[in-house]
Parts: structure tokens; C-alpha cells; sequence
């Protein structure tokens, strides 16, 4: 069970474009983690900077980090993001059903003619 003093860490951290592309990667990289350096790398963030979104992210505990030799190896603590989006659909609907979500606005328009749409 997360509180909702975790809940607040937790979104506050990810609200930060940095934060939040690093931690996506980490989720997408699985449970192996990837090398601060190679995280780096592929956001394009100076180490310095790195350094201090992946410390945010591991004081709201959606990242863990290990030492592997020299490297630094972060990965995503999926139980704490488990716990995250249970929290935040935990009530979802009120227990009903719920509904699709609407298309986006900017979502092509389809045709009910299957040729059409195959162009």
C-alpha cells in the first residue's frame, strides 16, 4: 500500500520533462537497468544534470540504483510504480465499468469503408 505523502513525491518527481523521459526509459529498459552514462546518452542531459533528476527519482523511490564495478545502474522500482497507478485507479469509475476513452481531437478520421482506409 503507497500513502498519499508518497503518492505527492512520486508525481512531483515526474513532473519534470527530464525526469520523466529518464524514468520512461528505465521502465522500457526493464529490469536490468541501464548505466547512468548510457542513460545520458540517449536523453542527451549532461551527467551533472542526470545525476540530480535520477537522485529526485530515487528519493521519491521510483528508482533504484546498484553499483555494478565502476558503473552506476539505474532501473525502475516497479513495485513502487505499481503502486503508483494503483493508487490512482484504485477507485476508477466507482467499481463500474468504464467507459473507452474518446479519441483525440487530432485522431485521423476513419471510414466505415475498410478500402478507404487501407489507402
Amino acid at each position: 500500500m503507497i500513502d498519499s505523502g508518497s503518492v505527492i513525491a512520486a508525481l512531483a518527481a515526474l513532473a519534470q520533462e527530464h525526469r520523466l523521459a529518464a524514468f520512461r526509459l528505465l521502465v522500457e529498459a526493464g529490469p536490468d537497468g541501464m548505466p547512468a552514462g548510457q542513460i545520458a546518452d540517449q536523453l542527451d542531459i549532461a551527467a551533472s544534470s542526470l545525476s540530480f533528476h535520477l537522485s529526485q527519482l530515487e528519493r521519491s523511490n521510483l528508482v533504484v540504483r546498484r553499483r555494478a564495478g565502476r558503473s552506476l545502474i539505474y532501473s525502475a522500482h516497479f513495485d513502487a510504480m505499481n503502486a503508483l497507478v494503483g493508487y490512482l485507479t484504485d477507485n476508477c469509475c466507482g467499481g463500474a465499468a468504464c467507459a473507452p476513452a474518446p479519441a483525440p481531437a487530432d485522431a485521423p478520421a476513419t471510414s466505415p469503408n475498410p478500402e478507404r482506409n487501407a489507402a
